[in-house]
């Protein structure tokens, strides 16, 4: 069975002065024949810069989180599918099959030329050898300002609830299945959505896989802004691994 192409999903804010290069990156990736970039509520001309770049551009008027840009930016990959085979039904020759749901390679909108390193995590869901595969990045050209209570609190909440113990439980660089995705909605909120994922997937009895990418990204300092992102993730993973919890006791 051929390998299926592949939808990239990119959540962005205020990302003008990196979201070319990103998107270029990532349509340069074997097996990616869609990116969708979704502004999310973006002030700058992110959204231009994006579509002038090759991506199919969706926005929200304000902003909502990264969990709503990807359950936007699936949807609209799905929109984008079904007028494809509508077009295919209507003008295609007889014998054409039309193409299964697209997995979803989702990708942080300031990883620039980096990105198109993400293609290692393409092959193994395309070719139905897992169901997500999760980016491992290798030490930032800068150091961040954190101390790690976020990525223990993830990483030990994991393994609690489903025996995995991530190598990098919060990296949001993921290729994952249609239907691990929709086993895994609606989505965690916030900063917790990567701990959800992890977990609704691991649960659903689907395979999940960390595989090594040479990746570089921002990374968030140590002054207030910093301190404060840090908190904001603090609580949204520990709202997700809650409600998690208080699932499997209610499911028992």
């Amino acid at each position: 069975m051929s390998p299926l192409p592949v939808a990239a999903v990119i959540p962005a804010k205020d990302e003008a002065d990196r979201i070319a290069a990103t998107v270029r990156a990532v349509r340069a990736i074997d097996g990616v024949d869609l990116v969708v970039v979704v502004d999310d509520g973006s002030s700058d001309a992110t959204a231009t810069l994006a579509r002038e770049a090759g991506a199919e551009v969706v926005r929200h008027a304000r902003n909502r989180g990264k969990a709503a840009a990807m359950t936007t930016g699936a949807a609209q990959v799905a929109a984008i599918e079904q007028r494809l085979q509508r077009e295919r039904r209507e003008g295609a020759e007889q014998g054409d099959q039309p193409v299964g749901p697209r997995p979803l390679l989702f990708v942080d909108a300031d990883l620039e030329a980096s990105a198109a390193n993400l293609g290692v995590l393409v092959p193994p869901v395309a070719e139905g050898d897992t169901d997500m595969t999760i980016a491992t990045l290798p030490p930032q050209k800068t150091a961040g300002g954190g101390r790690g209570f976020v990525v223990r609190l993830a990483r030990d909440g994991i393994e609690h609830l489903t025996g995995f113990r991530a190598v990098q439980p919060l990296s949001g660089m993921r290729c994952i299945s249609r239907q691990a995705f929709d086993a895994a909605t609606p989505l965690a909120r916030g900063w917790g959505v990567e701990v959800g994922l992890t977990v609704d997937v691991l649960l659903a009895g689907l395979r999940v896989v960390e595989v090594p990418c040479e990746l570089h990204h921002r990374v968030s300092g140590s002054d207030w802004r910093g301190q404060l992102h840090r908190a904001r993730q603090y609580r949204d993973v520990a709202l997700a691994l809650g409600l998690r919890r208080l699932r499997r006791r209610v499911a028992r």
